[in-house]
């Protein structure tokens, strides 16, 4: 899996950040997100994908190619 985020999307809600902090964290001036792993190890696939299910401003794509 490879995790792709839109920084222009993302509104910094931060759900991400509380669901799979491994994979992502917030960068401390504006909130926007900042992406930590972007092809996280298998076990965290089920959590990223739920992380971009619930993102607010649809910022985050997943691709399984990879």
């Amino acid at each position: 899996m490879k995790v792709i985020v839109d920084e222009a999307r993302c509104c910094g809600a931060g759900q991400c950040v509380l669901l799979a902090p491994e994979v992502f964290d917030q960068r401390e001036d504006d909130g926007i997100v900042l992406l930590l792993e972007a092809e996280p190890a298998e076990h965290l696939h089920a959590t990223v994908r739920e992380a971009a299910a619930v993102c607010p401003a649809s910022a985050i794509e997943l691709s399984d190619a990879g």
